[in-house]
């Protein structure tokens, strides 16, 4: 609200707003946050809620740099006239060229006579440096018959070999939720004994083992429930043509095309990337791998971040769903005809609906191993999150205590608590996400995984490993954040739009 305020008050930004005079998203995100207002050096602008002095510092940062951004929204259009003029479609021009709009306009100020030519220069320089890695020359390679052909021999050929013995690995529950709290001990600069413990999981191939499971039918919360595909179990992948990032499928139903699109379309700098036939065909053999991963630590990261992810209770209700996929993945699999038939008499994720109360016994009881005894669901013990008792660990404790100490989470509880499903519009659909928050938590978290395995980038550390599954949480967080903002806003529109009239 304070940043909306102040924006409004600016003149010749209209470039860099939207329709009703607000700064757009992207706006926001490539410019102000990082560039103006710079929360990192600025902790009084960094929270959601503003004090006084919060709301002073604001306004004073984006009025100083008013200019600058009056002079960034003018090179921002001469830029889209110069793409136009030069035919260049690829990309989203917001995305491209906003942060060298504000570069343009701190070196230069307001557009000059050379205008035209600082822009031409910028834009071959970007689109330039792409070294032939285009959406354009990616579709014109994979719908190429004898190109399109092969990759179909290929991905039969590797869908058919994939690995799909049982490990016959036990308890690989414990073993994560020890990695994850040994990574948090070493993130708080506790010696804890965590890479040899990584470097263990790693060599044992506990992530490929984790991986191979969820292409299994599973009574519950196989790769379906996860979030990760629409599937029973995961199908074999097409070429595919077309993206779009509004209409992207599921991780696990992505075509060749989507994954590499999603590979060109979130990097800045595309030369740092394989040539594109390279990037196509490892990319039907990482997409006929467990997890759709190469590397076996992000694997091992994968299998660590479901099993963190299946512990969040952002509503405060225990979660059994890590309990129920610690159990499968150990080796007792019942049939899907039980999961149907528990479906019909108690509806979808009967019993993990916010404002549910679990049995003593659910709380208490882990999973059963495949010797036929209870296994510990963590190597801690019993973990007492947030005062509650319940199956958990250090690492779900933290996550799950910053996630409910959020404004938007305490009145999705409400909302569950008191209405149930009676609740609808956008902060209906945040509510329902935070009765499953491990669906849009593994969906984050495959992204990036991906994103590293493409180029390379391993994970051998516990501290990085720790940062980047709570890096995805709080991404998470922020997402849910911003979408209510959003909702909040077009109320607040709507009400004034109403005493208008």
């Amino acid at each position: 609200m304070v940043l909306d305020e102040v924006w409004r008050g600016l003149d010749g930004v209209d470039a860099l707003s939207g329709p009703q005079g607000a700064p757009l998203r992207r706006t926001v995100k490539l410019i102000l946050d990082p560039l103006v207002i710079r929360p990192m050096q600025h902790p009084l602008c960094a929270g959601s809620v503003l004090d006084a002095d919060g709301v002073t510092l604001l306004t004073s940062l984006v009025l100083a740099r008013s200019d600058a951004l009056r002079a960034c929204a003018s090179w921002f259009t001469v830029l889209k006239q110069a793409r136009r003029a030069l035919r260049i479609t690829e990309g989203n021009a917001q995305d491209l060229y906003f942060q060298r709009c504000f570069e343009l306009a701190t070196l230069h100020g307001e557009p000059g006579a050379d205008a035209r030519e600082r822009a031409a220069a910028v834009l071959r320089e970007v689109h330039e440096g792409t070294g032939g890695r285009t959406t354009t020359a990616l579709k014109n390679l994979v719908t190429e018959p004898n190109r399109l052909a092969q990759l179909t021999s290929i991905i039969d050929s590797a869908w058919r070999t994939r690995p799909l013995v049982n490990s016959g690995a036990r308890d690989l529950a414990s073993s994560l939720i020890e990695l994850l709290d040994a990574s948090t001990l070493a993130r708080e600069g506790d010696p804890a004994d965590a890479g040899p413990l990584l470097d263990e999981l790693i060599e044992d191939k506990v992530g490929t083992h984790r991986g191979i499971a969820l292409w299994r039918a599973h009574p519950r919360y196989g790769a379906d429930d996860l979030g990760l595909t629409v599937h029973e179990c995961p199908q074999r992948p097409v070429v595919g043509a077309t993206a779009s990032t509004a209409t992207l499928a599921l991780p696990f139903d992505r075509s060749i095309y989507e994954r590499v699109f999603t590979v060109l379309h979130g990097s800045i700098d595309r030369t740092d990337l394989p040539d594109l036939p390279t990037l196509v065909s490892t990319e039907v053999t990482r997409s006929c791998s467990p997890w759709g991963l190469l590397d076996e630590s992000l694997r091992v990261t994968a299998a660590a971040g479901c099993e963190l992810a299946l512990g969040l209770s952002p509503l405060g209700a225990v979660s059994l769903a890590r309990t129920l996929v610690a159990t499968e993945l150990s080796g007792v699999h019942g049939d899907r005809s039980e999961r149907s038939a528990e479906s019909a008499q108690d509806g979808p994720d009967a019993g993990l609906h916010a404002g549910t109360t679990l049995s003593a016994e659910s709380r208490v009881r882990g999973p059963v191993g495949t010797d036929g005894g209870a296994a510990q669901c963590g190597s801690k013990g019993q973990w007492a999150d947030a005062g509650e008792p319940g199956l958990g660990s250090r690492a779900h404790a933290v996550v799950n205590a910053r996630w409910r100490r959020e404004a938007y989470v305490l009145q999705a509880r409400r909302y569950s608590v008191h209405l149930g499903e009676a609740v609808s519009g956008p902060l209906a659909v945040v509510a329902a996400e935070l009765r499953t928050p491990w669906r849009p938590y593994l969906r984050r978290l495959w992204v990036r995984l991906h994103g590293r395995d493409v180029r390379e980038l391993a994970v051998f550390d516990p501290v990085e490993l720790w940062d980047l599954l709570d890096g995805v949480a709080r991404s998470v967080m922020l997402d849910h954040r911003t979408r209510v903002k959003q909702a909040l806003t077009v109320a607040l529109d709507d009400v004034e739009e109403a005493r208008a009239s």
